[in-house]
C-alpha cells in the first residue's frame, strides 16, 4: 500500500456524490481517510462514490442530508458521532442556487443560496467543533467558494455570489476563533471548472470555453486540481495556512478581461 498520511482520520465531504465533492472524497480516501459521503437525492451517484472510496481501501459511510434543513444537518452529525466518534476534516462543498439577474431574483432564490451555501457552512462548523476537538490532533475545515464571482459580476449568478461572499467572510471569522483549538479554516476558490453544475448556467459552456482558451497555465482547471489542494490543506504541511481563500484557476482571474 502506498503512503497513506490520513490513515485513521475521518472526513465529511458535503455534496460528494458528484463533481468537486466527489473528487475531494476520492482523494482523501486514496490518502487513507474514511469518508462520510453526504448527498441530497442522487442515491445512485453517492453509492458509486462510496464504492470507489472502498476500492481505495477506506471506509465509506453514506449519509443523506439536505443542507437547507438544519434538522437534517443535526442528524448528519449525530450519525457521525455514533459511527466514528470523531471528525478530522470537514469539507463544505454542497451548493445550490437559481440563476437570473438581480432584478429577477426571488425570495426563494435568495434563501436557497444563502441557506444551502452559507448557513450550512456555519451550522456544519458549529456541529463539527466537538468532534474536531474530541482528540489531540485538532482538525481542518475547508469551504468551496467562488471568488471569481464575488469581486466582479458573473452572469446570472448574483444570489449565489452573495452567498459565496458570506462564505469568504465566515472563513475569516471561523479561522480566528477556532485556531486556538488547533483547527484551521480555509476556502478554495476554483474559478471555472468543467462540472455538471456549470453546465446548468445559461452561459456556462461559453464561459468554460473562454477559460480553456485564455487560462495562462494553458488549460482549464479540473476537479482533481481542486482535490489536490484540499488534500494539501488537510495535511500537516498546511497547519499554518489559516483564514485564506485560495484561488485555484491557473491564473485565469488575474487576467484583465
Amino acid at each position: 500500500m502506498s503512503h497513506r498520511p490520513f490513515a485513521g482520520r475521518v472526513a465529511l465531504v458535503t455534496g460528494s456524490s458528484r463533481g468537486i465533492g466527489r473528487a475531494i472524497a476520492l482523494r482523501l480516501a486514496r490518502d487513507g481517510a474514511d469518508v462520510v459521503v453526504n448527498y441530497r437525492k442522487r442515491d445512485d451517484a453517492a453509492r458509486c462514490t462510496a464504492a470507489e472510496i472502498e476500492a481505495r481501501g477506506a471506509r465509506a459511510l453514506l449519509a443523506q442530508a439536505n443542507m437547507a434543513e438544519p434538522a437534517e444537518i443535526e442528524g448528519l452529525f449525530a450519525t457521525i458521532r455514533q459511527e466514528f466518534g470523531r471528525l478530522d476534516f470537514l469539507i463544505c462543498n454542497a451548493a445550490a442556487g437559481m440563476q437570473g439577474t438581480m432584478l429577477e431574483a426571488t425570495l426563494k432564490a435568495w434563501e436557497l443560496a444563502m441557506n444551502v451555501n452559507a448557513r450550512s457552512y456555519l451550522l456544519c462548523a458549529q456541529a463539527a467543533f466537538p468532534l474536531l476537538t474530541a482528540h489531540d490532533g485538532g482538525g481542518r475545515i475547508i469551504a468551496v467558494t467562488a471568488r471569481i464571482a464575488t469581486e466582479r459580476a458573473f452572469p446570472y449568478y448574483g444570489t449565489v455570489a452573495a452567498s459565496k461572499a458570506a462564505i469568504n467572510t465566515l472563513t475569516a471569522y471561523l479561522a480566528v476563533e477556532l485556531a486556538p483549538h488547533n483547527i484551521s479554516v480555509n476556502a478554495i476558490s476554483p474559478g471555472l471548472v468543467d462540472t455538471e453544475a456549470l453546465a446548468y448556467f445559461r452561459r456556462g459552456g461559453e464561459l468554460l470555453e473562454k477559460a480553456r482558451c485564455m487560462t495562462p497555465s494553458g488549460r482549464a482547471t479540473n476537479v482533481d486540481d481542486i482535490a489536490g489542494v484540499a488534500a494539501f490543506l488537510c495535511s500537516d504541511a498546511a497547519r499554518q495556512v489559516n483564514g485564506q481563500v485560495l484561488e485555484v484557476d491557473g491564473g485565469y482571474t488575474r487576467l484583465f478581461l
